[in-house]
């Protein structure tokens, strides 16, 4: 099969091989009325880079580009020493309230009778023996044997 220069051309433009003045050639030529019928699907991609390479910007493009763009708008504040150490001051307050706090979980609370809570066991031994209660023992009973070991413990810290 006899390929025409045009097609021969046009596979080496498809192949990368053709230089700029050969380029030329096939838009001019795919620009014209006499384009074979089995080559216009190529018709559409050459006039469009001829379409293309004639659009251009114009004279007031910058202009215009220059006008939508606002200037920034830049609001510098005085920043006191006062306002720079502030967030430092905040951290600080927020360590206190959580050293303070817990400080005062670890603090002993005593109740009325003078006896340990159960918070205040936590890091305290007790030197006194501990007790199992029995169900069948009378309240009263139970207080006696809570009351005697807390008067042991009063005893022996004193010592």
């Amino acid at each position: 099969m006899e390929y025409s220069p045009i097609e021969q051309l046009l596979e080496r433009y498809w192949q990368c091989e053709t230089s700029l003045e050969e380029e030329a050639r096939l838009r001019a030529f795919f620009n014209g009325d006499n384009v074979p019928r089995h080559l216009l699907r190529y018709k559409e991609l050459f006039v469009y880079q001829h379409l293309q390479q004639e659009e251009c910007l114009g004279d007031d493009f910058d202009a215009r580009v220059l006008a939508r763009v606002e200037a920034p708008v830049v609001k510098a504040r005085r920043l006191t020493l006062r306002a720079r150490f502030m967030p430092l001051l905040k951290a600080a307050a927020a360590v206190a309230v959580l050293l303070t706090l817990g400080n005062l979980m670890q603090h002993s609370f005593f109740t009325e009778e003078r006896g340990m809570t159960a918070a205040d066991t936590i890091g305290n031994q007790i030197s006194t023996p501990s007790v199992a209660l029995s169900a069948d023992r009378s309240t009263a009973q139970e207080k006696q044997l809570i009351d005697s070991l807390s008067q042991e413990e009063v005893t022996g810290q004193t010592e």
